[in-house]
């Protein structure tokens, strides 16, 4: 179905935590938060990004320059110096001009067991850039710098990557999440700085520009069940229907074909809900006879080389924020009240979530990690959802029980088709929207814990 929690990052994370966290006397397991709680919600999550100028402005600059306008963001001014980087997915080696900049170190007021960095950015050929994050445990010590994405839009300078093998001791980055290694000690992420580097080819005068660099930090208790939430929302979105299945066997170079294709085919329907389109030019490359060649688009520019998949969250929220006049950012919500929130609002949302079979009745199948677009809400309260695993296009939207959907969304411990203990994704959200929100939208955002 989806390998956006495959076992090499999701199930080995969860192996490594479960049972730590069951006995965890953290912050946020002295009291199972309730879904239609915003207080207890916001106990849970922490959001923190850049993106004014003053932000720009306030970190620490190696070669870097804040620009102003409708969209402020950060290039490189002056080079600090040339690296030679190996591309580990192809072997050519190359010589990078580079700048970097520093966040001011961020204090979080959720001290964390986890956290996902997010970015938006314009990477023209010839360039790309890095993100890294550095912490502070509670117990003082400090974490290494870790690499949390070498990322940029095109894949003819380098190829996207996450990287492995970072660890400490005491925490561990899985593709796309840091993640302290055993909760249950009580050592939480207290603080953090995000470092970006910003490449390009020697001798020119182009550069990246970065709009947007943040990260999400979180405590959430382990839990199979999660309270029932109140309907309070009869509103649906109309967001273009795609299929992932019907792009089965295409380009199996890109995480083995359509079958896994539930993130990007996600993302293309929200980035054309919000106007986003793709040239002839830019899909040129698709086999003409390839019906919606946009979602094989989107699967190409997703896809992590070290991953081997579509399903890197920031991944696909940089992707999201490559169309003119998109954000994009990866992010927990803590109910269904939130998405209804959003969805007042006009803002879709994209839902990780995983299940057997029969915990979601209509769906017709059981996955490890699965992707969907939440478009809207029944009169009853039921979740309407643009679900990609579906046969054909217009077989896209869906409607699932409330309480059903609700559970296999927010809780983070699960039993898979075997009986073991498995995790689950604890709310993970990707939210697109405008880059310049409207009042009515950027109070939905703040109301969620996204500014």
């Amino acid at each position: 179905m989806s390998r956006a929690e495959r076992p090499s990052r999701r199930t080995v994370l969860a192996a490594a935590v479960a049972a730590a966290v069951a006995g965890s006397a953290g912050p946020a397991a002295a009291a199972a938060p309730g879904a239609d709680s915003d207080e207890d919600s916001a106990r849970l999550v922490d959001n923190r990004a850049w993106t004014t100028y003053s932000d720009w402005r306030g970190g620490a600059a190696k070669g870097t320059r804040a620009v102003a306008g409708d969209r402020p963001g950060l290039v490189i001014g002056a080079p600090v110096g040339t690296v030679q980087y190996t591309d580990p997915h192809t072997g050519t080696t190359a010589a990078w001009e580079y700048a970097t900049w520093t966040s001011p170190v961020h204090r979080l007021a959720v001290p964390s067991t986890e956290a996902i960095a997010s970015w938006n950015a314009h990477t023209p050929d010839g360039t790309w850039i890095q993100i890294e994050l550095k912490g502070t445990y509670s117990d003082g010590t400090d974490t290494p710098w870790y690499v949390m994405g070498r990322w940029a839009a095109g894949d003819g300078d380098i190829k996207r990557t996450s990287v492995d093998d970072q660890t400490d001791g005491k925490s561990t980055v899985w593709t796309d999440t840091f993640a302290v290694d055993d909760p249950a000690t009580g050592l939480r992420l207290a603080s953090y700085r995000l470092r970006l580097t910003l490449y390009r080819r020697p001798g020119t005068k182009i550069t990246p520009t970065v709009w947007r660099l943040g990260a999400m930090g979180s405590d959430i208790p382990d839990r199979f069940t999660v309270p029932a939430s109140t309907p309070g929302l009869a509103q649906e979105l109309i967001v273009p229907r795609y299929s992932q299945e019907i792009h089965a066997g295409q380009y199996p170079e890109y995480d083995n074909g359509g079958e896994a294709w539930c993130s990007p085919t996600s993302s293309q329907m929200i980035i054309e809900y919000w106007g986003g389109r793709l040239t002839p030019e830019q899909l040129a490359w698709v086999n003409p006879s390839y019906a919606d060649p946009q979602v094989c688009h989107a699967a190409r520019y997703t896809y992590d080389y070290q991953y081997a998949g579509c399903g890197n969250w920031p991944f696909n929220a940089a992707y999201a924020a490559t169309f003119d006049d998109l954000q994009g950012v990866v992010t927990r919500l803590g109910s269904l009240t939130d998405l209804e929130t959003l969805i007042a609002a006009g803002i879709p949302a994209i839902t990780s979530q995983s299940f057997l079979k029969e915990e979601l009745t209509g769906a017709g199948y059981g996955t490890s990690g699965h992707l969907m677009t939440v478009i809207g809400f029944t009169a009853e309260g039921d979740v309407i959802a643009n679900d990609p695993a579906s046969p054909s296009d217009p077989e896209v939207r869906r409607v699932y029980k409330r309480r059903e959907w609700e559970n296999i969304w927010l809780r983070t411990k699960r039993y898979n088709a075997s009986g073991k203990v498995v995790s689950g994704t604890g709310g993970v959200c990707y939210l697109y929207f405008p880059a310049c929100p409207t009042p009515r939208q950027r109070k939905a955002l703040a109301a969620v814990g996204v500014g």
